[in-house]
């Protein structure tokens, strides 16, 4: 008779006798029983994993500098570390020497932007502002420099703004004219939210709040946020460098009756320069609403120089040229 390889069969291992056959069903049963009881502890082992992995990577994230609060590793409150650094902002710009500038004399170009889209002209402008002293009211005075023609080279300013009593005037040599009410409320809204007007004015009004709100990252580098928040719930947040503590930008919205919503403005501050021991950001961008608006480089700045009253009164016209 032909036999029938099966190899499955032919490797089963045959038992001799029935006492043999007993005791291998016994190892059976008590390795099936072992495996049984091992497999709870298994799915325990794994449950406890999954449990503990969410609190190890908490732990993890927040020994990150830049995702912990900083006040809560020096034990400060948000108020007390938002106090400390408008202090520490004061001293990187100069301490009581950035107090007590009374005037800044500036020289550079400017140029708008719509949209993001320059405005392919630059205007070249020498400005020049009295700080609010005892006795001494603020004031600012733009001049728009032109060329004087082929024959005769150079510049001269035919032109000129003067910002004095929240009020705007265009000054020529015919006499002055008012500046449309648009731009004298954004001029002015703008230097009510300066970082002068907030150290000067708002910390030394009852009711203001300044809060620390953590770090964040402006331009590629590392800022210290804090905002002061008035009583009258208008607020300015400014983003320090965290290493030199120097302004990185300045930001504030304002509510736009025309659209009855908010409208923001921020105002960044880059290529730092020390000028007569006073830090000074040589680039001044501004933004509205997320969009570049306009550009500033200064060419020349000069603190503390004599200024003469008459430079501020519109109802003085500019010589003929």
């Amino acid at each position: 008779m032909k036999q029938v390889n099966e190899p499955h069969l032919a490797h089963s291992p045959q038992p001799s006798t029935g006492v043999q056959s007993e005791s291998g069903l016994r190892d059976r049963k008590k390795k099936i029983c072992m495996n049984c009881l091992a497999l709870p502890a298994t799915f325990l082992l794994l449950a406890a994993t999954l449990l503990l992995a969410p609190m190890r990577l908490r732990a993890q994230a927040s020994d990150i500098p830049s995702a912990a609060p900083a006040s809560a590793s020096t034990g400060q409150t948000d108020t007390e570390r938002g106090r400390q650094l408008i202090d520490q902002m004061v001293a990187a710009l100069g301490g009581e020497a950035w107090l007590n500038r009374a005037t800044i004399q500036l020289d550079g170009r400017t140029s708008s932007f719509f949209h993001g889209v320059p405005n392919p002209y630059i205007t070249e402008y020498h400005e020049q502002r009295r700080l609010p002293a005892p006795g001494q009211s603020e004031a600012d005075r733009v001049g728009f420099l032109t060329d004087r023609g082929m024959i005769e080279p150079g510049k001269k300013i035919d032109v000129v703004q003067i910002w004095i009593a929240d009020n705007g005037y265009e000054v020529t040599y015919k006499g002055q004219t008012t500046l449309p009410k648009e731009q004298v409320e954004d001029y002015y809204r703008r230097r009510a939210h300066s970082i002068e007007e907030v150290v000067h004015t708002w910390l030394k009004a009852p009711g203001v709040m300044v809060v620390s709100e953590g770090t964040v990252m402006v331009v590629r580098r590392l800022a210290d946020r804090i905002t002061v928040l008035a009583a009258t719930n208008d607020a300015v947040t400014l983003d320090l460098d965290a290493t030199t503590h120097l302004p990185l930008r300045r930001t504030f919205r304002w509510r736009n009756p025309q659209f009855n919503d908010y409208d923001e403005e921020s105002e960044t501050y880059d290529d730092y320069h020390t000028i007569q021991g006073l830090p000074t950001p040589l680039t001044i961008t501004r933004y509205h609403n997320g969009e570049m608006s306009n550009q500033r480089f200064l060419t020349r700045v000069a603190y503390n120089l004599p200024l003469a009253p008459s430079l501020f009164d519109p109802a003085v016209p500019l010589k003929k040229k």
